[in-house]
């Protein structure tokens, strides 16, 4: 679920990506559509891609799972690769949207963690293959919250920070968040429980500064907001940039997501496409992409030749006593689908 989206290039074509290093000569084996979250890349494993394999890359970026999913089943668009995370998946394998994998073109996918394949929002793992992982918690700003405040989802409650809250904005997270401070599943099929979530919500949104998804980086590394929810591979880059932030996993548990690269159904370029999802699973370009965005690698030999530090870090490849307290996206039936569409609306509506 990865989030740097550069508003000004968002889902803006990005031109240029012609085969070879210095030639500029048009790629001689076709082209792969791709569609992926923004700055989600190491941009010159692009440009390894095309020299290698002579594939020309169509690179198009969205700022969330539902503007993806809405350009796809709109029509207005084709890809030939996407990235959704892991609820998306199981909801656009239930929509009939999605290929089925062809894995001898894939032979990188052996180098997938054993503990990520068929995982449950593709559990024969015939559509999906991860791209990256990682786990949702609260960013905070050390010189700006009381340590004695943190621990709980609650703080994004706390009225003493009223007007330095930003919110996560996007339905499946800030629902899911109220639904675990309040001791519920992020899955929960119980409508009352999710209308309770969204009341919390309702009573969240006097204190808040805003609802953010890229916008987070700039209040978070210019000290313009306190506290905000957000992916550990992001609060990673935010961190370098403004040293004062923290982040933890709180208390009621939290998401662990995977992002993964699957093929809308009649793309017209599925060979490549696997070829594609291929590569991005070589060490090479896996660990580049890793270096590059900070978030977790499902990909066992670039976990190992990374720097011994990063490859500890609790947070980023987590033992079993984190992972108790994570809970990963599940497909949700229609009917509570369309809840959370008119629940969020009616948040989102209100003043």
């Amino acid at each position: 679920m990865k989030r740097t989206l550069a508003i000004a290039v968002s889902a803006t074509l990005l031109t240029g990506l012609l085969a070879g290093c210095g030639g500029g000569g048009s790629a001689s084996n076709g082209e792969v559509n791709v569609y992926n979250w923004g700055e989600y890349i190491d941009e010159s494993v692009l440009d390894d891609f095309e020299e290698a394999t002579g594939i020309k890359v169509n690179y198009q970026m969205y700022d969330s799972n539902e503007t993806m999913y809405s350009m796809l089943a709109g029509g207005g668009a084709e890809y030939d690769v996407i990235i959704p995370s892991d609820y998306m998946i199981a909801r656009l394998i239930s929509e009939d949207m999605l290929e089925p994998l062809d894995f001898d073109n894939i032979p990188n996918f052996s180098d997938i963690d054993p503990e990520l394949k068929n995982p449950e929002y593709d559990p024969e793992n015939l559509y999906s293959v991860p791209y990256m992982w990682g786990l949702m918690g609260v960013i905070y700003n050390t010189t700006m919250v009381d340590e004695a405040d943190l621990g709980s989802w609650d703080l994004l409650w706390n009225e003493k920070y009223t007007g330095d809250i930003v919110m996560i904005d996007n339905s499946r997270d800030a629902i899911g968040i109220a639904l675990k401070s309040l001791g519920y599943s992020y899955n929960t099929t119980d409508e009352a429980q999710i209308i309770e979530a969204v009341e919390k919500l309702i009573e969240q949104k006097g204190i808040l500064q805003g609802y953010a998804m890229d916008q987070i980086f700039g209040k978070m590394e210019g000290n313009n907001a306190a506290i905000g929810t957000y992916y550990y591979g992001d609060y990673l880059t935010m961190l370098e940039n403004n040293p004062d932030l923290g982040f933890y996993i709180p208390e009621e548990g939290t998401n662990i997501y995977v992002d993964a690269m699957c093929i809308p159904k009649g793309a017209a370029n599925k060979e490549n496409a696997e070829i594609f999802i291929d590569y991005m699973c070589s060490t090479e370009a896996g660990l580049k992409n890793c270096e590059e965005i900070w978030y977790s690698t499902p990909l066992l030999s670039v976990r190992d030749a990374l720097d011994p530090e990063v490859a500890s870090d609790p947070l980023a490849y987590p033992d079993s006593s984190i992972l108790a307290k994570c809970e990963s996206y599940a497909g949700l039936p229609q009917n509570i689908l369309d809840l959370y569409d008119s629940e969020w609306t009616r948040l989102k509506s209100m003043t």
